[in-house]
């Protein structure tokens, strides 16, 4: 007998073909949303939030798109999650990863309409990736000993990451303050020394590179405006008049003058805890709470540069970068780390005052203050130059470096190509179809500049018969280019990370044969 029913009520599955269509078909969706956004001419996207405020973001940054999506597809999740780990991983390529994958499952439709199982589609698929990633290896150039040429390598690599964001047409200006800010690193991955502060007003181009912290706050009234070798005591502590801090006591009292001595108390205290702090020998107290008054006057007295409600990320980086500890207790002095730096001065830019410390303790440091004319215009410059820095941090600790405009993908393409001809037997197919995967990028390229994409990938294939061509797409005057002459260079890391990515991504939704969709709770009535 036929077990009539598995599931509760509203539970659903889809088995077989219907469920594998559904998962195809949501990841080619998602490929399809993100691809216009691909290459030097791809367009942006508005993303309107329908929540208060109704925040609008503007950007072409693959990761940032479909993080705002709310997603029902389960198979379009799996392409949403790869490009966030893009993100998070090398920091570029988060449209190519999705694109990628996307291209992949469209291919491996196709094949199993041609009755192939997926799971000689996914060995065909695990082969061709392993195929490619080796005839990238052949390819890729290391400049890590010839200093020069590693510093024109990173502008390179630099500028073609910026090209298809909103940077583009300042690229060379944001190429020198990126490669500037990552060689201060000295090859450690750690972006948190480097601090992006936005500030609207000027344009795109005022933009600039300040060595050492600025942090975004005023200096209080009557305190010294400039310090010399500071030493700081970076604190998260309260500073407001302590009063009982009991919740719920109450104090009776039967004259004025007794009111005016707890006041004088709790005066007291504070110049107590002042003075405490004091006696570390430092000249400026950065608290992450409110100081009021009384405090404030009695550090400016003593010449202390007191700074109030410094937000955490700033609190938190400028411990970082003055070599200090966080501290809220100060009973015993020589336990506390104080940060130290040259100076400490007032700077303006645009209208506002900030506090700028220069000739920190972590030489890396350094802080890029971005302009533009919205803010909008400085979110997305801002998440573009973070994928710069990325990739950049990335590259100086893997060095290795590709041509970039479709060239890689052509090189892979005609690898894997190769090995299709030798293998026998339905795996052939797969890995053919890898290859014409791997077309679709240099063909959407193309495509978004509204470029005939036919006939410049099916010259770029003839290019590439030959050994060592550099030939890539050059969107700018819409035909195939030198990629050495035109400085286009991509880093090997991102490469191979879409590569793996996309590969497993779409390996992974392959091999789905039912959806099931549990029933959603219900509330019992609670009568």
């Amino acid at each position: 007998m036929a077990v009539e029913r598995l599931f509760k009520d509203e539970a659903t599955e889809e088995k077989g073909e219907r469920a594998r269509m559904a998962s195809f078909v949501g990841a080619m969706a998602i490929a399809d949303l993100v691809k216009t956004t691909l290459g030097p001419k791809g367009m942006d996207k508005i993303l309107q939030s329908t929540g208060r405020g109704r925040s609008v973001t503007v950007t072409n940054d693959g990761a940032t798109i479909l993080k705002s999506l709310h997603i029902d597809n389960p198979a379009a999740k799996v392409l949403v999650d790869i490009s966030k780990v893009q993100d998070d991983e090398v920091g570029d390529g988060t449209t190519s990863v999705v694109v990628l994958a996307g291209e992949l499952l469209r291919e491996a439709e196709k094949l199993v309409n041609a009755k192939i199982h997926p799971m000689t589609i996914i060995s065909g698929y695990r082969v061709a990736a392993e195929c490619a990633r080796n005839a990238l290896l052949e390819k890729v150039v290391d400049n890590k000993q010839d200093a020069e040429k590693f510093k024109s390598d990173l502008m390179k690599i630099a500028m073609t990451t910026l090209s298809s964001k909103i940077l583009s047409q300042d690229k060379e200006h944001f190429a020198k303050l990126a490669v500037d800010a990552v060689m201060r690193l000295k090859g450690s991955t750690n972006l948190e020394a480097i601090q992006i502060i936005k500030k609207p007003g000027g344009s795109l181009k005022d933009s600039f590179l300040d060595e050492g912290f600025i942090l975004d706050k005023k200096i209080g009234i009557g305190q010294p405006k400039r310090i010399e070798n500071a030493k700081i005591l970076v604190a998260n502590t309260a500073m407001d008049t302590d009063k009982v801090k009991i919740y719920g006591a109450r104090v009776r009292v039967d004259s004025m003058s007794k009111v005016a001595e707890i006041e004088g108390a709790e005066k007291e205290k504070m110049r107590e805890k002042v003075q405490k702090i004091i006696a570390h020998g430092i000249n400026c107290f950065v608290n992450r709470q409110l100081i009021y008054n009384f405090p404030e006057e009695l550090f400016a007295d003593a010449g202390v540069l007191a700074i109030e409600h410094a937000d955490f990320d700033g609190i938190e980086r400028l411990a970082l970068v003055t070599g200090g500890e966080i501290a809220s207790t100060f009973d015993n002095p020589e336990s506390v780390k104080l940060g130290q730096c040259k100076l400490i001065e007032e700077i303006m830019i645009g209208e506002d005052k900030l506090i700028h410390f220069s000739g920190c303790e972590m030489g890396q440091a350094c802080t890029i203050v971005l302009r533009g004319a919205s803010s909008h215009v400085l979110d997305e410059a801002e998440r573009s130059l973070h994928d710069a820095l990325c990739v950049l941090s990335q590259t100086v600790n893997d060095s290795r470096v590709l041509f970039g405009g479709g060239w890689p993908e052509m090189v892979m393409a005609k690898a894997v190509d190769e090995l299709a001809r030798k293998t026998p037997g339905k795996k052939s197919h797969a890995i053919e179809a890898f290859s014409r995967a791997l077309l679709a990028i240099p063909t959407i390229i193309a495509d978004n500049a509204g470029l005939d994409s036919a006939e410049l990938v099916s010259q770029l294939r003839a290019e590439h018969h030959e050994e060592g061509s550099a030939a890539g797409i050059d969107v700018i005057s819409g035909s195939v280019g030198d990629m050495a002459e035109l400085g286009i260079s991509e880093a090997f890391k991102v490469k191979q990370a879409v590569l793996l990515s996309a590969t497993e991504a779409a390996e992974m939704i392959l091999r789905v044969d039912e959806i099931i969709t549990c029933a959603p709770r219900r509330r019992e009535d609670r009568m």
